[in-house]
């Protein structure tokens, strides 16, 4: 766990991040993890001196499983509620995620970086599948009334739906999986966008950086690898300019 900013903490489980904010006794989770790391977020939130009742939402990303796992726990448990964007919601729901599919993942195990990974997310719960029948889209536009006043940040590409969220007093961003700093699949590190089969719009996911390069904000914290000191627009436009060099997967 890594406190990035005053109450604001990046916590990683299996090659994925999730996010605590903290308001006094409650906070709020931004994604969830793998299934097999459901106890690894209670873990996280135990280690800030709080109970898993004390989240008071869940706020998703974007639908896909390695975000997704430990959220139907959270709400059968302790009837935590998760939000995320209104398109994202019908996939969440009925299970059809825009996600890649295990055949593009296969294809790479030649490489045994990539095995490794995939034996890491096979343990984890890859094959799972998860429908979240109590997702809702957010309650109002703008800051969203839970710990920590995040605003979502409309970014679609990587999903059809895809959120960041932005702490404008703490200056963070959260970009999910819309901006990453680093993947087990990928050979590059620093700011950059995932292997282009990971994204259901390849193109859109490209053109989304310009929606985070805008945001004031001088930490982002990835869906996956680091977070990163910088603003935005930085990352953005060394996202785009790996995407113009690499020869990534």
């Amino acid at each position: 766990m890594q406190e990035v900013a005053p109450d604001v903490f990046c916590v990683e489980g299996t090659a994925v991040n999730w996010v605590l904010l903290r308001d006094g006794t409650e906070l709020t989770l931004i994604d969830a993890g793998w299934p097999g790391d459901t106890s690894a977020v209670e873990d996280s939130i135990r280690m800030l001196g709080r109970h898993p009742i004390d989240v008071q939402a869940v706020l998703l990303t974007h639908a896909h499983l390695d975000h997704m796992g430990a959220i139907n726990h959270f709400h059968q448990k302790y009837a935590t509620p998760v939000f995320m964007s209104s398109a994202e919601v019908p996939h969440a729901r009925d299970g059809h995620l825009e996600q890649a599919k295990p055949t593009d993942i296969i294809k790479r195990c030649y490489r045994p970086s990539a095995l490794r990974w995939t034996a890491r997310i096979m343990v984890a719960g890859a094959l799972k599948p998860v429908q979240i029948a109590h997702a809702e889209p957010y309650p109002t536009p703008g800051p969203l009334d839970v710990p920590g006043a995040p605003v979502p940040v409309a970014c679609a590409g990587h999903t059809s739906g895809h959120s960041a969220f932005h702490l404008p007093d703490k200056g963070v961003l959260v970009t999910g999986d819309a901006l990453v700093t680093g993947h087990p699949l990928s050979p590059l590190s620093g700011p950059q966008l995932l292997p282009p089969f990971f994204a259901h719009a390849p193109a859109e996911a490209e053109a989304a950086l310009q929606c985070l390069a805008g945001v004031d904000a001088e930490v982002l914290i990835p869906g996956h690898g680091m977070p990163w000191r910088g603003t935005p627009a930085v990352a953005a436009e060394q996202a785009r300019r790996h995407a113009r060099t690499s020869n990534t997967l």
